[in-house]
């Protein structure tokens, strides 16, 4: 898979990028991410990228030219998937979105930056948007970051154990049970007994309760979300 994010701010995006699951990803080959600065197209001799907001509203937008500029160049070499702008009022970024893009062979990720981006950057060049929140960041960087780990760690060959993965919160829309380690019994704090029985039937249905108790007291609204026929078992 191969990921091109295009920021005016790259700096932002070098440290979580190069390190933890991401990182050795990328140094095994099993994703190639590129981050590129938009400034290279910038206009005029400060290689400017923004300009004042038509209509008088405070704030600087992101020029068209520049973005449509290093989108062509990228488009010119390769076929993309999908262009995806980072935006507060797009789409939700859940577990179900993270798997359709782990399977996507080329994606761009598109960081806006200031006020925004020239609308007609949507309209035209974004083929998706999507939020990773219902809150205002001062840039797409942090987001794009955030989308690419979550899309990176499901990749084939990114995690070590790849059935660790599809057991994480939201993959079968719950949250996921408690887990423990050593030692047994810390102070007093001790694991619970089932989990120590070596009994895998019994730590199963232990799990799959526990998930299913977490998520109704913690995010209810999963459940109403969550399809009839998957969501069989009751707390009450």
């Amino acid at each position: 898979m191969r990921i091109d994010i295009l920021t005016v701010v790259p700096e932002l995006l070098e440290s979580p990028l190069a390190h933890s699951i991401v990182g050795r990803a990328r140094k095994k080959g099993v994703v190639e991410i590129n981050v590129w600065n938009i400034r290279k197209y910038g206009i005029g001799p400060h290689l400017s990228v923004d300009d004042y907001c038509y209509g008088g509203d405070a704030g600087m937008v992101m020029m068209v030219e520049p973005v449509e500029k290093m989108i062509e160049e990228l488009r010119a070499e390769r076929t993309y998937d999908e262009v995806i702008y980072l935006s507060p009022d797009g789409e939700l970024l859940t577990q179900p979105v993270a798997n359709e893009l782990s399977l996507k062979e080329n994606i761009i990720l598109l960081c806006g930056h200031y006020k925004g981006i020239d609308h007609r950057i949507r309209e035209h060049l974004v083929t998706r948007e999507i939020s990773v929140g219902d809150y205002v960041v001062s840039g797409g960087e942090i987001p794009a970051a955030l989308l690419a780990d979550a899309i990176v760690r499901l990749l084939p060959g990114a995690i070590t154990d790849e059935t660790s993965a599809l057991s994480d919160s939201f993959q079968d829309g719950l949250l996921s049970p408690p887990v423990y380690t050593r030692p047994a019994d810390y102070k007093g704090w001790k694991v619970p007994e089932v989990l120590l029985s070596g009994n895998p039937k019994r730590i199963r249905a232990w799990q799959d309760e526990q998930a299913l108790l977490r998520t109704k007291q913690l995010r209810p609204g999963l459940l109403e979300e969550k399809p009839a026929e998957n969501n069989t078992k009751s707390l009450d």
